[in-house]
């Protein structure tokens, strides 16, 4: 596949309220220019041309009313499901809301009372459990088994057992699934799916599917969506998806809440609406059908980009460092780094990444318990950038940590 896109040019983001940047510069104000963060899950990357120009032949010749849902963008919606995961969408099936976190906040509300109980499988993206403790429900924290591949690499698995035990106990109403899962790439394999909604049919548990990394899997993986594998699951459940991961639109502000049971689909627009949880931007609509309708080589494109990196990523770890891992990632573009080894603890790791090599990833102990030790690296770079920071890496611990360095 030859390149037509610009993976390679960095738009510096600072003073422009970029929370990432901000906050990276709060720590250390005189950085040099050539560090970027690899903390928060948008791109350093320009956004698909399709979109930007699209746009703005779009605002030369629109109206910046007030706005909500027009025909285009559910065939959008519609049509992208249909394409890439052969999931045939109805349109009343879908309803808005201004972000993923946002519509979980409010499934939560609509489908579980106060002091019942949400499963969720950790660790797992932190805002999971602020939108349930923060609501007054109970946070059920179904651990991943952890485990070691032949090459002493970290791996998560369901612990079905314990799952179903939770998924049995009436007060637990709702799994929060994350699929694929952040921060840990896995892609949820099919038997792995049908296990949970079977466990979840079984014991009238509601599904709130988190799917907004499911554009992003790669090569000799598949995302299955969730509820498309039986009639069964799409009777429990709240599917989330939205174009701001996979297209870096997270500032539009839109995401697809996608709602095949009728009853359900009515309690969660009432609550949304009970919220003011709207969907007002015309422009979130338009770069939504941009993304959508025109973008699609773009993010192909993007993918391979994201292949390259993680696997960079994985041969410095395995070339340079002892003890140290980086596992191959199915999907996201999200990597796990493992640093146990090197014996910090919280922000111990933190303040060594920041201070000491000049280095911003998400902390894993963000994540829950089971985090503590690790980092959470984006790969949404240009890749030089990437090997700027690897390099940084590995002199700073040659230095600090020298048994962990070839």
């Amino acid at each position: 596949m030859s390149k037509k896109y610009d993976f390679e040019t960095i738009l510096s983001r600072k003073g422009q309220g970029s929370y990432k940047w901000e906050q990276m510069y709060e720590v250390l104000p005189e950085l040099e220019d050539d560090i970027v963060p690899f903390s928060v899950a948008d791109m350093e990357l320009k956004i698909a041309p399709e979109i930007t120009e699209g746009m703005k032949k779009y605002i030369d010749e629109a109206v910046l009313g007030y706005s909500g849902t027009y025909l285009k963008y559910y065939e959008a919606v519609i049509g992208w499901m249909e394409r890439r995961y052969g999931f045939k969408v109805e349109k009343d099936w879908i309803l808005c809301t201004p972000g993923v976190v946002s519509a979980i906040y409010a499934a939560i509300k609509a489908f579980a009372k106060e002091n019942e109980g949400v499963i969720t499988f950790t660790p797992v993206y932190f805002p999971f459990y602020s939108s349930i403790t923060s609501n007054n429900r109970k946070l059920v924290d179904c651990g991943l088994v952890e485990s070691k591949n032949e090459n002493g690499e970290v791996k998560y698995s369901i612990d079905f057992e314990k799952f179903e035990e939770f998924a049995k106990d009436k007060n637990n109403k709702i799994l929060l699934l994350c699929s694929p899962h952040n921060p840990l790439g896995i892609v949820w394999s099919r038997e792995d799916l049908e296990k949970i909604g079977k466990i979840a049919v079984e014991n009238d548990l509601i599904v709130i599917s988190d799917e907004i990394h499911s554009d992003i899997v790669m090569a000799g993986h598949k995302h299955t969506v969730f509820q498309t594998l039986s009639e069964k699951f799409a009777e429990i459940t709240i599917t989330c998806t939205a174009p701001t991961k996979s297209f870096n639109l997270a500032g539009a502000g839109i995401s697809n809440i996608i709602i095949k049971n009728e009853k359900l689909r009515k309690k969660f627009k009432a609550e949304i609406e009970k919220m003011s949880m709207h969907v007002f931007s015309t422009l979130a609509y338009k770069a939504c059908e941009l993304a959508y309708t025109e973008s699609e080589e773009w993010l192909d494109e993007f993918l391979l980009l994201i292949d390259k990196n993680q696997k960079l990523v994985n041969k410095f770890f395995e070339e340079r460092f002892v003890d140290l891992k980086a596992p191959l990632i199915q999907g996201t573009y999200l990597q796990w780094l493992d640093f146990r080894p090197l014996g910090l603890k919280n922000t111990e790791l933190k303040e060594f990444m920041n201070k000491k090599s000049k280095i911003f990833f998400s902390e894993g102990y963000t994540f829950g318990k089971a985090g503590d030790g690790f980092e959470r690296v984006n790969l949404a770079v240009p890749t030089k950038y990437l090997e700027k920071m690897l390099e940084r890496l590995y002199e700073v611990l040659k230095v600090e940590f020298p048994k962990f360095c070839k």
